[in-house]
């Protein structure tokens, strides 16, 4: 049994299906974007009152049993790849106003954006000039930019290292995870690959801090190594100056990363730069005062107990708080948004460089986890399929949490997605309406 129902403009219809006879599923195709919802289940019952997920035109095809439709790029990718976690609960679906897309300092990538407390955005690149450079024009190993402005008319100045860099940069590497706590930025940095690929952005992951807003930094005299099976962390943010924030303690995730097989003088680019399986993520927590003193500050997420409290103990007792048998990214982004009281969670899986996302979200930092977007190919026919890194600056949230800027990159040799890019968009949330989509009576 199949039925599709079109609605030009809203409203409800009350469909019998007493031929159903055993469960089947629902897919709400959006007209205007051709893009298809997650599936919803449908049970045996006389009849269903269907109303679209929101304004403008619909279409509801309901099929018996499990079939789907094929859906497009940019529909959540179900049919073929499962999901970690079950469907978000607060979060229906992300849209993307393409119309609103910008593209900066070609051929550097990377970008995670911390909210200062000069009401500024702070993040790092890598392997290029940064804002006004190209991939070769000032190019840095690692360089820290500054953006100025709202989400819809911002500038970014290279303030250590890159093309007219306001200073120089100290020291080579990469880094994904940076924070303004009482004014001072932190960022995790990981070593740039020796020549003779015994060094990797996995060997360490090495903290620094800047007083001056970016113009200077220290690294610390402690490290996390990839041996603890520690890789490539990034923090969680919060609101301007880590506003906002849970509690005292600064949240690091940390990628675990694949058990390789090759032996360890094949060379490292080649396959460090993946998607790792399984994939697992640990969390650390550390008091904000205490950040930078010391490795023995960090406790390690260790499980919850009968209560479903979280524990902490060391590093070798570490349990990972997110688990995917399709992989993790080699980097990642976490972030809160207040108007929706959820922690949101971006990283690859199945293959990197693919455009192979996954944004989760979550009460706390450490789960449980539900699953808002998982799809194949994102951005497909408006960017290249190439991304490997998604954030959300907190900076650019509306205050209800539903309208959002997703920052991104890409693996495009210098050219394409190789830069700092923006999209607005927002989240359509459930039962905005106060009905569901689908009631059976």
């Amino acid at each position: 049994m199949e039925y599709a129902v079109y609605f030009p403009g809203g409203g409800e219809v009350k469909l019998d299906i007493s031929p159903l006879k055993r469960p089947g599923t629902i897919r709400w195709l959006e007209i205007s974007s051709s893009k298809w919802e997650k599936r919803q289940e449908l049970k045996p019952a006389q009849s269903v009152t269907l109303g679209p997920p929101e304004s403008g035109a619909w279409v509801a095809l309901l099929v018996e049993g499990t079939a789907l439709p094929s859906g497009n790029g940019n529909a959540t990718s179900a049919q073929t790849i499962q999901a970690p976690y079950p469907s978000s609960q607060v979060v229906r679906a992300m849209r993307l106003d393409w119309s609103t897309h910008k593209r900066f300092a070609q051929g550097s990538d990377n970008f995670q954006l911390a909210w200062a407390d000069d009401n500024h955005l702070y993040g790092a690149w890598g392997d290029g000039g940064g804002f006004g450079g190209t991939n070769a024009d000032g190019r840095v190993s690692l360089g820290v930019a500054r953006v100025e402005g709202p989400w819809k008319d911002y500038s970014g100045y290279n303030v250590w290292g890159g093309k007219h860099a306001e200073n120089p940069a100290q020291f080579k590497g990469k880094s994904w995870g940076m924070i303004c706590i009482k004014g001072v930025l932190y960022m995790w940095v990981v070593p740039d690959y020796s020549k003779d690929g015994q060094i990797s952005h996995y060997s360490e992951a090495r903290l620094a801090k800047s007083t001056d807003h970016g113009t200077h930094w220290t690294k610390a005299n402690w490290a996390f190594f990839e041996s603890e099976k520690l890789i490539i962390p990034t923090i969680c943010n919060f609101g301007k100056n880590y506003d906002g924030a849970r509690d005292n303690y600064v949240y690091h995730y940390f990628i675990c990363p694949q058990e390789y097989l090759p032996p360890r003088d094949i060379k490292r680019v080649a396959r460090d730069l993946i998607v790792h399986k399984p994939g697992r993520i640990y969390l650390a927590r550390v008091h904000k005062d205490e950040i930078f003193d010391g490795r023995d500050n960090y406790e390690f997420f260790t499980g919850l107990d009968k209560n479903g409290s979280p524990k902490w103990g060391g590093v070798s007792a570490k349990q990972p708080v997110f688990e995917d048998k399709n992989g993790t990214g080699w980097c990642m982004s976490v972030s809160y948004n207040p108007g929706l009281g959820r922690y949101i969670l971006c990283t690859e899986h199945t293959e990197s460089c693919k455009g192979n996302l996954g944004v989760f979200d979550a009460p706390e930092p450490w789960g449980p986890w539900t699953t808002v977007e998982y799809i194949d190919g994102w951005g497909k026919g408006h960017v290249e399929l190439n991304n490997f890194f998604w954030s959300f600056p907190t900076k650019w949230l509306s205050n209800d949490g539903r309208e959002f800027t997703l920052a991104f990159t890409g693996a495009g040799g210098g050219l394409n997605n190789d830069s700092f890019n923006t999209v607005r968009g927002r989240f359509i949330l459930k039962d905005v309406s106060g009905r569901p989509a689908v009631r059976n009576p």
